[in-house]
């Protein structure tokens, strides 16, 4: 195992909050949004609203730099977010998780709460050194982040429509030839 889990699974959650802002905007109503919290974030203390939606798709873009940034910058962010936050981490276990590292109090505002977590999880990832799995969609028309959890580090793209994209051209491409 390369991280914990609840490591992992922050990281996770933080690309795809991160690529819902890629291309087509897919966190525009609630109903997403709870869509997002029920797959990654198991948390209670929401206000689910419209005001809610939007300070969580306001830290996207910090998000999305924290992932893409070389590995000093990224320790600065780190530090940065979390003095910001006035961090008081602590040990927790709720629901089917067993004890795991929480950055801030449970009633903490979910945008604050989902940069917090987000930096804890990037703590792990500065001082092992695996920034390299990050990564950029190797489509061509995507910006989207990867994040390379594979062991042979063969991840190359953010989704599966755009290795599919990426895989008919080349197809095509191939046919073209003949």
């Amino acid at each position: 195992m390369l991280f914990t889990d609840d490591t992992t699974v922050m990281l996770q959650a933080a690309v795809v909050l991160v690529n819902s802002a890629v291309t087509t905007d897919t966190l525009t109503s609630i109903d997403e949004l709870d869509l997002w919290y029920a797959e990654y974030m198991h948390t209670t203390h929401r206000t689910s609203g419209p005001t809610e939606l939007e300070s969580v798709r306001a830290v996207r873009h910090i998000l999305y730099e924290l992932m893409t940034s070389d590995r000093d910058r990224t320790a600065e962010l780190v530090n940065e977010l979390l003095a910001e936050a006035g961090t008081t981490p602590q040990l927790v276990r709720h629901g089917e998780w067993d004890w795991h590292l929480h950055g801030v109090s449970a009633d903490a505002d979910p945008a604050t709460r989902i940069v917090v977590d987000t930096a804890m999880a990037m703590i792990d990832v500065v001082r092992d050194d695996q920034l390299s799995r990050f990564g950029i969609c190797a489509d061509e028309t995507c910006t989207g982040v990867v994040l390379d959890l594979s062991r042979n580090r063969s991840r190359r793209f953010c989704s599966t429509a755009c290795g599919n994209r990426n895989a008919v051209a080349a197809y095509r491409a191939r046919q073209a030839k003949d």
